[in-house]
């Protein structure tokens, strides 16, 4: 098995471009990381040069203790799942599992008896004499985490694998995927830029940015308690709603949030903080709500929001209801001052109106709170 470690590693490139900065980051042995952020952030990077398909510009590469930034490809016991699949047309199922077991020389009974106890894990036995061009892309995708398997690798890469399946193949894949990582008990490290993918999959999760790393930790911790406001707007669906506005003193020791249409309610502070964030009274900030959290049930009656209704997305058993949160009376819908928009979940049994303006309750212990001008979450930070 494999612990891969990366110290202050960069990547530089001749034109100027930087791919990664000072990345620190320890991989654990068996577990199930993913690298998750938006395109051209480093992740695949990342990726690549675990693979050994991209050079340590600086800082040390580890396996295991050891630095591996100058040893090959082929010498690292890897195995890499592409997004395009990358099987021989010309070859049927078996012939391309089997391919990189020929390469290196194995015996022709353990490369079958691999070949097909992969295939039988992945349920395409009944494939193997078929050509790609004859199966479907889920059965393609499953065909190149059979060729990866057979290798028995130390450390299982994915680079977005399923990104190009159709939603309901996802789904399957992504289960199908978790029980092979349990069966195997291999490192597995997993690029993508799909939140449901690595909420669903991985044991802890890196969010990256622009190359630097923003958040790593459980997907508990990621979604519950993101360090920043680029973490917090990257996972969740519908993405987290933010109001913008200012913290003020409720005279009685606790804190107040006010945003800019004027209406203000009572922030959920812990007593161990309570005087750090009075202290910061006048101070900006954005106040994080997601959609789950804006509930006529799970309100205390200390923290609503008011607003005109703009949108009704029917999803299902639910419903997404968009407001102008700070719109004053008599304004038309979405000029009004201050008007900031939140989408809240609500029942399909509620019946609601475009135009209505209503009042809904918030969790007010739920609530995440920026500093509108370094993203931070100052409730992660203070706490």
């Amino acid at each position: 098995m494999a612990q891969i470690e990366f110290h202050e590693v960069a990547k530089r490139y001749a034109n100027g471009h930087v791919a990664l900065e000072n990345l620190n980051l320890q991989i654990r042995d068996r577990e199930f990381l993913v690298l998750l952020g938006p395109s051209g952030c480093g992740k695949s990077t990342t990726l690549n040069m675990i693979a050994g398909l991209e050079e340590v510009t600086e800082g040390s590469l580890r396996f295991d203790g050891v630095e591996v930034n100058a040893v090959p490809a082929h010498r690292r016991d890897v195995a890499m799942v592409f997004q395009s699949y990358a099987l021989y047309p010309h070859k049927n199922v078996y012939e391309n599992i089997a391919f990189g077991l020929r390469m290196r020389r194995h015996p022709a009974a353990e490369i079958d008896a691999r070949v097909r106890a992969a295939a039988r894990s992945l349920e395409i036995e009944h494939l193997l004499e078929r050509r790609p061009a004859q199966l479907s892309g889920g059965q393609r995708q499953r065909v190149a985490l059979g060729r990866a398997m057979v290798r028995q690798p130390s450390v299982f890469l994915m680079d977005e694998p399923l990104s190009n399946l159709d939603a309901a193949l996802r789904v399957s894949m992504r289960a199908s995927i978790k029980a092979l990582h349990q069966s195997m008990h291999t490192t597995f490290v997993y690029v993508t830029h799909d939140q449901a993918e690595a909420l669903t999959l991985a044991d802890r999760i890196v969010v990256m940015r622009e190359g630097v790393v923003q958040q790593l930790g459980s997907p508990d911790d990621i979604y519950e308690r993101p360090a920043n406001r680029f973490v917090a707007s990257f996972l969740g669906s519908p993405p987290i709603n933010f109001v913008d506005g200012e913290l003020e003193a409720d005279g009685a020791g606790g804190v107040r949030f006010r945003s800019a249409g004027a209406s203000a309610f009572t922030l959920a502070v812990d007593d161990d903080v309570r005087t750090q964030f009075a202290s910061r009274a006048g101070q900006r900030v954005s106040v994080g709500i997601r959609a789950e959290d804006v509930d006529e049930h799970a309100g205390d009656g200390r923290c609503t929001i008011s607003g005109e209704i703009r949108s009704l997305l029917p999803v299902g058993s639910d419903q997404f209801v968009g407001i102008d949160v700070g719109e004053r009376p008599g304004t038309q819908m979405g000029a009004g001052p201050g008007a900031q928009p939140v989408f809240f979940r609500a029942g399909k049994e509620r019946r609601f109106a475009v135009g209505e303006r209503v009042s809904i309750p918030l969790n007010r212990h739920r609530l995440h709170l920026f500093d509108q001008t370094t993203g931070t979450n100052l409730r992660t930070a203070l706490s």
